[in-house]
């Protein structure tokens, strides 16, 4: 396709010349495609979206505004599944989001499924999405992570560089995961883990003042979650009887949300919560 630019009362639309834009893509106001970029036929890019050199958006793709695609990044393509045959799948992505220097993200494996990604996130260099994840808002994603299918990641998540998680892993709200961890089971919300095998080493203290969790009801509901985390990991109990014993209070809602989870977690078709480190 030839250079485009379309003056906009919203910006303007930009394409290099050296740019292979399908002409049956669908690209909002104010978009800017980088030299030697691909964009397939069944691609949605959003108003005001820049989208680097070399950036590669393949089969269905649909995109929101304003986000921020880096050089080599390859969104799209069919997942590393060998049960996938060929099914009209696709990639759903948010608003605001900035996803780096070759990142790629695999569209989902059966008919009708999707990959998805809410909105300001951040996917660092050579991260990869497998088939299937679902991504919340305001996530970090660090160097060189590898997500494997049909992982799950809670808003606010933060994960340390070079690190694997293992298919169907939940990793639950305000997390945060260390750098080369092994994350082969769930990641409780507002949890902090590290290790290899990765082990849960405490609360995320610093994540929940940050987010104002801390100053809700004059701090009640954190001295909460504080309280049912003790509960559940520093007492000698069986996870599952532990948390029939918090169930006796009434909970408020950080510390609903970590029951919540765990109570999925140790349910049929999850992998489990990753177990506490030693002190």
């Amino acid at each position: 396709m030839s250079s485009l630019a379309m003056e906009t009362n919203t910006g303007e639309t930009r394409i290099h010349p050296t740019a292979v834009v399908d002409s049956r893509a669908q690209i909002d106001l104010g978009v800017e495609i980088g030299p030697y970029a691909v964009v397939g036929p069944e691609v949605c890019i959003g108003a005001g979206s820049r989208i680097g050199p070399h950036v590669v958006l393949d089969g269905r793709v649909r995109m929101g505004r304003g986000n921020r695609i880096f050089p080599g990044a390859c969104i799209g393509a069919e997942p590393q599944d060998l049960k996938y045959n060929g099914a009209s799948t696709e990639v759903v992505i948010g608003d605001d989001n900035a996803i780096r220097e070759c990142v790629t993200i695999n569209r989902a494996t059966h008919d009708g499924e999707q990959t998805r990604i809410g909105s300001g996130n951040l996917l660092m260099a050579y991260s990869h999405l497998g088939h299937n994840c679902l991504l919340g808002d305001r996530i970090v994603i660090a160097n060189g992570v590898a997500v494997a299918g049909h992982v799950v990641i809670g808003d606010r998540a933060i994960i340390g560089g070079v690190l694997g998680i293992h298919q169907f892993v939940h990793i639950g709200t305000m997390a945060m995961v260390g750098g080369m961890s092994r994350i082969d089971r769930d990641v409780p919300p507002y949890a902090i883990v590290e290790g290899h095998p990765g082990r849960l080493r405490g609360l995320n203290r610093i994540g929940i003042k940050r987010s104002g969790l801390a100053e809700l009801d004059g701090g009640a509901q954190a001295k909460q979650l504080q309280q049912v985390w003790a509960e559940l990991y520093r007492s000698d109990a069986v996870l599952a009887d532990a948390l029939q014993q918090v169930r006796q209070q009434t909970l408020l809602p950080p510390a609903e949300i970590l029951v919540s989870f765990l109570e999925a977690s140790i349910g049929p078709g999850r992998r489990g919560p990753l177990p506490a480190g030693r002190s």
